[in-house]
């Protein structure tokens, strides 16, 4: 940086902050850091008794910060978001929609290992809100080398970093088992419990059947909501080792293909997930899932609400931050529970 006239300051940048004071009136930023000087801003800081000014010398190969954040805007961007507008070299991206979103964390970590550089993001595989914040991108310093920006761009490749997926409409059917419920020994307070958990992802239960512990009368109930048109279909009860728990047979009956029986995951180790042929899944929800303010179940519904196939190596990844610490005030989705992956 060098120090010249305030006269001369046109087109060059700002390397501190210049404060405005009118006694008993106002105290605040006029100019901050890295600001561009203008022709209109010479009468204003000459005011303000700057007859001199610290800048950062013009130079071919360097970009500004807000020019440097556009390009880390550009490689993250990608439908159903929209950029804050740059503020002090930082942009942020906005959800437009309600959604799933993913983070492509191995290029992610690539860049932010180039010196200077940093993007920060909300975890992968987060639900989100319209409105709610993803990212912000900048750089460490006021001006930054082209050539890295350039390392930038072909780190990061031509597909963007991150992506949101909109949830689809979806409806579900639910196979409630056991015959307390059956017989009405007792009420059925699972169903409840999660038909509002499909709601918040806008997945309307259209049917839901009511089955004893007969294996071969829970798989016809599955097979009698397939045939209805089900986008998704969820098993209530009977998921435990005991041998009157009869629904992950019943399951596997139906010809379906179990991606997994059991998840690292505490609470809902006994969770199953199994697809259909043409990719319609069918879950098996253990009993935590009535009672557990986020279980396994929690973290792999949005995934399928926005239209993922949950694979085994997924499942057996949410090991790492999959066990609830049962803090008594639940702070779901605001904790460290399933944030591993």
């Amino acid at each position: 940086m060098r120090c010249i006239n305030t006269v001369d300051a046109v087109g060059h940048l700002l390397c501190h902050d210049i404060t405005r004071i009118v006694k008993d009136v106002v105290k605040d930023t006029a100019f901050r850091k890295g600001h561009v000087v203008a022709e209109e801003d010479i009468p204003v800081l000459l005011s303000l008794g700057k007859d001199h000014l610290y800048v950062w010398e013009k130079d071919e190969n360097m970009l500004h910060e807000n020019d440097a954040a556009q390009i880390l805007y550009e490689v993250c961007k990608n439908e159903h978001m929209h950029p804050t507008p740059v503020k002090e070299g930082k942009i942020e991206l906005i959800a437009d929609c309600d959604g799933l979103f993913r983070v492509d964390v191995e290029r992610l970590d690539r860049i932010n290992e180039i010196e200077e550089i940093m993007i920060a993001t909300r975890h992968s595989n987060t639900a989100v809100k319209k409105g709610d914040r993803l990212l912000g991108t900048r750089v460490i310093p006021l001006i930054i080398a082209k050539e890295k920006m350039q390392q930038v761009k072909e780190t990061a490749g031509a597909e963007p970093l991150v992506s949101l997926t909109p949830f689809r409409p979806m409806k579900a059917g639910i196979v409630t088992t056991g015959n307390e419920v059956y017989h009405g020994r007792i009420k059925d307070t699972f169903t409840p419990v999660v038909t509002e958990k499909l709601s918040t992802y806008g997945i309307q239960v259209f049917r839901q059947i009511l089955c004893d512990d007969d294996q071969e009368k829970i798989t016809n109930a599955i097979l009698t909501l397939k045939e209805e048109g089900a986008d998704m279909i969820l098993c209530t009860g009977g998921m435990s080792v005991d041998p009157d728990d009869r629904t992950p047979g019943a399951i596997k009956h139906t010809g379906v293909k179990i991606v997994s029986y059991g998840a690292p995951v505490l609470p809902g180790a006994m969770f199953l997930l199994a697809y259909f042929e043409d990719g319609t899944p069918v879950m098996g929800l253990p009993g935590c899932v009535m009672y557990a303010k986020a279980s396994a179940f929690d973290l792999i519904l949005p995934r399928i609400a926005a239209g993922f196939p949950v694979t085994r190596k997924e499942i057996a990844r949410m090991g790492n931050g999959g066990f609830c610490l049962g803090c008594k005030t639940c702070h779901y989705p605001d904790c460290g529970f399933g944030k591993g992956v």
